[in-house]
């Protein structure tokens, strides 16, 4: 596949994580070998919308409207939507180069078997089929149609996080290193996004979680001058896996 002029990422948005979402957009363009133009999903720039009521079980603002992505793309090219707790190692113009034209959607298939409980902050860790599939998605919009802001608005949690909007021949995998679930797997050698599922250091309650120091080195190159070498390297992980 040619390489692409330029890739167009969303990362979903919510106030407690507005540090996160900094440092993530940071660490994409930093290792980024093509532009890259990055939007929020905010939900109060997409008001006339978005008027789904917040659900109980959902544990950001983003929970469900990132499945807007499509829509705000005009149904037109591609579009990449990533959680807000993510920390970007690799270059996004790897995956960027996974496009596959015969898929709708593109993601990274867990098999996240959790317990029903509380992750950061006492939010609530609910247990379904597919989860956390939905936290890197890889969309070709023009095939995604069926995501319009009635559908997103109205379809429960499970039609969307489940991805019951689609054939199950229209998902596509991207390889796991692209969504490594912090305190859930073992850290790959060469991870490519480190996802913070569970809680980021940016919380009180989660200063001590497996990479912390990873995403916290990550952090200090928006305060002081910029070390590229900090982004991409992966020694910070090794360092954490010995002790």
């Amino acid at each position: 596949m040619t390489k692409p002029k330029c890739a167009n990422i969303f990362i979903g948005y919510d106030d407690r994580e507005r540090v996160a979402v900094n440092v993530l957009t940071n660490s994409i363009q930093a290792n980024s070998s093509i532009p890259v133009q990055i939007g929020q999903i905010r939900l109060e720039q997409i008001e006339d919308i978005y008027s789904r009521s917040h659900d109980p079980l959902q544990s950001t603002d983003f929970s469900f409207s990132r499945f807007l992505v499509p829509y705000l793309m005009n149904y037109q090219g591609w579009a990449l939507f990533i959680d807000a707790d993510m920390l970007c190692l690799g270059d996004i113009s790897e995956l960027w180069g996974m496009r596959d034209h015969q898929k709708a959607v593109q993601v990274v298939k867990h098999k996240h078997n959790c317990k029903p409980g509380k992750k950061f902050q006492g939010m609530p860790q609910t247990p379904y089929k597919r989860k956390n599939w939905s936290s890197v998605m890889l969309f070709q919009c023009n095939k995604c149609q069926m995501l319009s802001p009635e559908f997103v608005n109205t379809a429960t949690g499970l039609q969307l996080h489940q991805f019951n909007w689609i054939n199950d021949s229209e998902i596509g995998e991207l390889p796991e290193e692209w969504n490594v679930l912090v305190d859930v797997q073992s850290i790959p050698p060469k991870p490519k996004i480190l996802h913070y599922t569970l809680g980021g250091p940016w919380f009180n309650d989660f200063h001590h979680n497996a990479a912390g120091d990873v995403w916290l080195s990550s952090l200090k190159d928006l305060n002081y001058p910029f070390n590229h070498s900090s982004l991409s390297t992966t020694d910070n992980l090794k360092s954490n896996e010995n002790n």
